[in-house]
């Protein structure tokens, strides 16, 4: 690839972008603390600051008070240079947020199916109900990033397969960027927790790690380098379908409809799941009944789960055997990628909180011969949204910033 020459026009264009990016990142800055931490001289960050100004990018916020002479002036990235959208979709409704440039979300909103199975319909529905309690207009946004269960063509962009979402196929991305006419991304919705997780979480500016999602199903997610795994055909990170003792074995076919080989109707969220596999031990109607056996009788997994976390006395027995399941699908990742750092995310993840995660670290360390450290997810808020969010501004910012 033909390299550019550092033309002082190349140099302006890397100047400006690196002060942006700062200014995002490390809120309200003064000229000279943009030169500081870019190295700049006074003279070229005032040159910066006043071509970011013309451009609309940047403005006076304040004043640092304090200093000998005048007060200095704060400058700050203009929020509204830019939107973005992120959204969440699942089978019982849709998520979605709108961000401006600074990352700040203006507005959010859930949207209930009803029913539709359009996918191109229920997406834009959410965004514009989203536009709305933004009060930013549709056409505004400049990219769409979109979070959805099942295996995404990482060279098509499209979903080719959801459990979940049977509507969900080859096409309906086209459809939406025929329909939004913006840059739209669809995503595996567990590869989004794992970037918000190493944006703004326990796995932050770590470059190898793996997120295990421990919901009503259970999903995986790979970091090497910095950069998201996803195998050839997307399909990296399905370990609901690992063969493991105890279970009988997944079908790979989809088949998505209750009563049939190897799919069952999950009694706690209404809908279909995976019968066979790894994701039978581990999915919600499993822990619950699991938790049952050792008499946490709370309704649910994920109130048996918080209910044996905070009172271990009473449930030891049952997080130990949680623990020992979790460890099998840990313990496969742990041997063939050696990640270093396994984060639990999902709502079962999350009220396990450390009395689950120190379990399934010495579990896996008793079968296996590297031993990950296992941490709890700290992303506050929905991380699928936030990490779709994330992946938008990255997307807008790079379009924005480099124009």
């Amino acid at each position: 690839m033909a390299q550019r020459p550092g033309t002082p026009r190349l140099l302006r264009e890397l100047n400006d972008r690196a002060a942006l990016d700062l200014l995002v990142g490390q809120g309200p800055l003064t000229r000279s603390q943009i030169g500081e931490h870019t190295g700049l001289s006074k003279v070229t960050a005032s040159q910066l600051l006043s071509r970011l100004e013309e451009r609309g990018l940047v403005e006076v916020v304040g004043a640092q008070e304090g200093g000998r002479g005048p007060n200095a002036a704060l400058y700050a990235v203009v929020p509204s240079s830019a939107y973005v959208a992120g959204l969440e979709v699942g089978p019982d409704g849709v998520t979605a947020g709108v961000a401006d440039i600074t990352g700040t979300i203006t507005g959010q909103v859930t949207v209930d199916p009803n029913g539709a199975d359009d996918p191109v319909k229920l997406v834009h529905n959410a965004v514009v109900k989203a536009c709305r309690s933004a009060k930013v207009a549709l056409g505004r946004l400049n990219a769409f990033v979109i979070g959805s269960p099942g295996v995404v063509d990482p060279r098509s962009g499209d979903v080719q397969f959801s459990f979940d979402l049977p509507a969900w196929h080859e096409g309906v991305l086209a459809g939406l960027r025929t329909d939004l006419r913006r840059p739209v991304t669809i995503e595996n919705d567990v590869n989004l927790a794992a970037v918000a997780e190493r944006a703004y979480g326990a796995a932050r500016n770590v470059d190898d790690f793996a997120l295990v999602w421990l919901g009503r199903g259970m999903g995986l997610s790979i970091m090497l380098g910095g950069q998201l795994h996803r195998g050839r055909s997307g399909g990296a990170g399905e370990i609901g379908y690992l063969p493991v003792p105890g279970a009988p074995l997944p079908s790979g076919k989809a088949r998505p409809h209750p009563g049939e080989e190897n799919v069952t109707a999950s009694s706690t969220w209404g809908i279909p799941a995976l019968a066979g596999g790894y994701g039978s031990l581990v999915g919600a109607d499993a822990v619950r009944d699991l938790a049952h056996a050792h008499g946490m009788n709370e309704p649910t997994a994920i109130e048996c789960v918080r209910a044996a976390a905070a009172d271990e006395r009473r449930g030891g027995a049952f997080l130990d055997a949680l623990a020992d399941r979790i460890s099998y699908g840990v313990t496969s990742v742990a041997i063939i990628l050696d990640p270093g750092l396994v984060v639990l995310s999902g709502q079962l993840g999350r009220v396990g909180g450390r009395p689950l995660a120190d379990r399934i670290e010495h579990a896996v360390g008793r079968i296996s011969p590297t031993r990950p450290r296992i941490a709890v997810t700290e992303v506050e808020g929905n991380p699928v949204l936030r990490g779709a969010l994330h992946a938008a501004l990255e997307r807008a910012r790079e379009e924005v910033f480099s124009s």
